[in-house]
């Protein structure tokens, strides 16, 4: 049992109660105690006070797409290092992804991550391998993992191509009632590709990967769903990781409107570069940006403003990072050599809040609900996400009217791979809390 935690004088926005107006917060015992408008709670004796005035206050944010590297890959991240950057990015829960070392698909490896010895300073979950060892020939087991405590499953980085055995995945885990979340890519139409196919690839001279491998695998991902439910009578659930094309936006909205349980991500790299940030130079020397590589790609501003029509109109569920930690002398080679991805913990809420808010109008709520209770809906958090009394005590305090800008070298994540050094953000994190606890506070 532990004495009260008073977040006082700031905005309460907490889109899944329908809340945004002056309010203060109490927790006690790890949960949410009680909203009242201000000074509500003056006669309550409380541990702490986090003065507020002038800030934000929001359920914690929800990543549902992560990569923290362990086991197997500390050099990269440890679930200590990883969890830490979510917190100062406002996170209070992520999910991690299997691509690890072992792949987690099994239970102990399931157990092993998430167990209190790993030192995460966030909630963790983690969707394990759809099939084992993420090579797309068996199925995992899903009774045992989602008993072990598995919010989904996935090979992240391969889809599940053999459409028979994704159908049977997608049966199974919808009895579950948990969701396949699928990377969509067809690697018979991106093999060898290392950026969006387009002008910018042919002026760089680099492979492209079409729009059309992502859009048509998941086009019959949803064709999978729909026909599982003519013929199953099962409500599947069909998640689609990192949209990046305007063709995926379509299909999913399509999806929506039959009514079919399709869900899906984008990251802040996705609704916030082109693939002009892989390099420059229209003559003479070309430099390659390699914290600018990843799957799928930067695409062009078409996609890119479509991402976004899906992030304004509900199309698109949530914001995931794809937080995706790499050692520094991976990605200082050639463009061709360097793995995909980058670190995105830190920055989301700042882009987020920039290109969204700022730029394109969305009120704090929508991106609230974008990074909280969308997130927290699609994997089932049902007490992560919103600030309603007995939910988990997780909150993030902000300034939403704070420019700043993002360096590097001042990463709490162990790599610091990003397109986004030295770059503005708005929004800037002042508190969060995990279970009634601070996290991460700034200075």
């Amino acid at each position: 049992m532990s004495r009260p935690l008073l977040i006082a004088g700031g905005r309460l926005i907490d889109p899944a109660n329908g809340v945004d107006a002056p309010r203060d917060l109490l927790l006690r015992d790890g949960r949410i105690a009680g909203v009242e408008a201000p000074g509500g709670f003056a006669s309550v004796e409380v541990v702490e006070t986090i003065d507020a005035t002038g800030c934000a206050v929001a359920p914690g944010l929800v990543d549902i797409h992560v990569h923290l590297r362990e086991p197997g890959q500390t050099y990269k991240e440890t679930i200590a290092t990883g969890t830490a950057a979510a917190a100062a990015g406002g996170f209070t829960s992520v999910v991690a992804m299997p691509n690890t070392l072992p792949v987690n698909d099994s239970v102990a490896t399931l157990a092993w991550m998430l167990a209190p010895a790993r030192g995460a300073k966030v909630r963790v979950f983690a969707m394990p391998a759809a099939t084992v060892g993420s090579l797309g020939k068996e199925l995992t087991d899903f009774a045992a993992l989602a008993q072990a405590g598995a919010l989904g499953f996935t090979d992240d980085g391969k889809p599940v191509l053999d459409a028979g055995l994704l159908r049977q995945a997608l049966l199974w885990a919808g009895r579950l009632g948990l969701p396949i979340s699928q990377h969509a890519e067809d690697p018979r139409l991106s093999h060898g590709a290392i950026m969006n196919a387009g002008p910018v690839a042919f002026r760089l001279g680099l492979r492209g990967y079409p729009a059309e491998a992502e859009v048509s695998i998941v086009r019959r991902d949803i064709a999978l769903v729909r026909e599982i439910a003519a013929t199953e009578g099962v409500r599947t659930r069909l998640h689609v990781q990192h949209v990046s094309a305007a063709g995926t936006v379509e299909a999913v909205r399509a999806a929506k409107a039959e009514g079919l349980h399709v869900t899906c991500e984008a990251a802040p790299h996705h609704f916030t570069l082109t693939d002009d940030a892989v390099g420059g130079g229209q003559f003479g020397a070309i430099a390659f940006n390699t914290d600018a590589k990843m799957n799928p790609p930067l695409r062009r501003e078409a996609d890119r403003l479509a991402v976004i029509a899906g992030l304004l109109d509900g199309t698109i569920d949530c914001i995931a990072t794809d937080h995706a930690p790499h050692a520094r002398h991976e990605k200082e080679v050639e463009f061709e050599r360097a793995p995909n991805g980058i670190t995105g913990l830190e920055t989301a809420l700042g882009l987020g809040l920039r290109v969204l808010h700022r730029e394109h109008g969305a009120s704090l709520s929508q991106v609230m609900k974008l990074m909280s209770a969308g997130p927290a809906e699609v994997v089932s958090l049902g007490r992560a996400g919103s600030l309603g009394a007995g939910n988990w005590g997780d909150v993030v305090v902000f300034d939403a009217g704070a420019e700043w800008r993002f360096e590097a070298t001042g990463s709490k994540s162990k790599s610091k791979n990003t397109p986004f050094d030295g770059e503005s953000m708005l929004g800037r994190v002042k508190a969060t809390v995990v279970a009634g606890k601070i996290v991460y506070r700034e200075g």
